[in-house]
């Protein structure tokens, strides 16, 4: 379970059992979407398995994250999503009602987003050989000219901005998973960015890095970039966004809220001189009104991720080993 949890043991899988098998120069690059030249056009092309459990949680379901986390993966390259594919994974005795609700939730959030779900397929496994439904979803899009987005373009001075709190993802399905309560019902932040990143880029196409903080949370995609770039990333622990709500779950679980995943949020790397009116720009937004900038790229301790704690020290930030939470998204 550990290698699917988007922390070291997942890196390792990818290292050294499919990069050595598919070995190429467009997977080298480990986006989150692969940026293809193709009759004449930058196409981003992106694919994902989405296997939450339970497939219902307060703010989303597994139709939601399905078609959100190909959309925010495409956005992520700087893409205008345009087409999904969409596959389900049927166990055996699900009931139809429960695959026409993730359907519709699917359409809903398809049409929220502004793409088209152009294709699909659907098997069915011997009941005790799934876990009830899973999809998979893939997804192209347009890259605008000039745009250039992705990990090894990270640059010391370069300002890191959250777009929102972080945490309710993860905090929201283990609340429904384990009937825990914290008080206040914490919902899931699933929501499609590509909007966001288009009013980003409308303020200045050379925006460096983009990365939705999915599985292995903040920490994992800020781990991810420092390693893939070079340089090193320094946090300011009381500017990360943590909701109250979450901080206590946290406390209460023994997690750390930079580890657990997010599903409406990014991290953006962008160059100190366009750091205020992206901000501004992410403000104005609905899915960036909470954006804030929580530390910058350095140039000590390349590929190591640092955070300056409130007591005025620091502590490293490492890449998880495996998963906190299995089975999120």
């Amino acid at each position: 379970m550990g290698h699917g949890g988007g922390g070291a043991l997942s890196a390792e899988l990818i290292e050294q059992v499919f990069a050595p098998a598919y070995g190429n120069a467009l997977l080298a690059g480990m986006t989150d979407s692969a940026v293809l030249h193709l009759g004449g056009a930058r196409l981003a092309f992106s694919t994902d398995s989405y296997v939450v459990r339970p497939l219902f949680f307060p703010g989303g379901c597994l139709g939601d994250l399905a078609v959100n986390g190909t959309v925010n993966d495409l956005a992520m390259s700087g893409a205008r999503p345009a087409y999904l594919s969409a596959a389900f994974v049927l166990e055996e005795g699900v009931e139809l009602t429960v695959v026409e609700r993730i359907a519709r939730a699917m359409g809903a959030a398809a049409e929220t987003a502004g793409v088209t779900i152009a294709t699909g397929d659907t098997k069915v496994v011997e009941s005790g050989h799934g876990d009830g439904v899973y999809v998979t979803t893939a997804g192209v899009g347009l890259v605008p000219e000039r745009v250039d987005i992705r990990p090894q373009r990270a640059r010391p001075g370069d300002a890191v901005i959250v777009s929102g709190p972080i945490g309710l993802h993860g905090v929201a399905v283990l609340s429904v998973r384990e009937g825990l309560e914290f008080g206040i019902e914490i919902a899931s932040d699933t929501a499609p960015l590509a909007d966001l990143v288009a009013t980003m880029l409308d303020v200045t196409p050379d925006i460096h890095v983009l990365r939705d903080p999915t599985r292995g949370g903040l920490a994992a995609s800020l781990n991810e970039i420092a390693r893939a770039s070079g340089t090193g990333v320094q946090l300011a622990e009381r500017a990360i966004p943590v909701p109250d709500a979450v901080a206590n779950a946290c406390g209460f679980l023994g997690l750390d809220p930079l580890y657990v995943a997010n599903e409406g949020r990014l991290v953006a790397f962008v160059p100190p001189t366009e750091a205020d009116a992206v901000l501004a720009a992410m403000r104005a937004h609905p899915q960036g009104a909470g954006a804030v900038v929580v530390g910058q790229c350095v140039t000590e301790h390349p590929g190591m991720v640092v955070v300056a704690t409130g007591l005025g020290g620091t502590r490293v930030v490492d890449l998880p080993l495996g998963e906190q939470l299995p089975r999120i998204c």
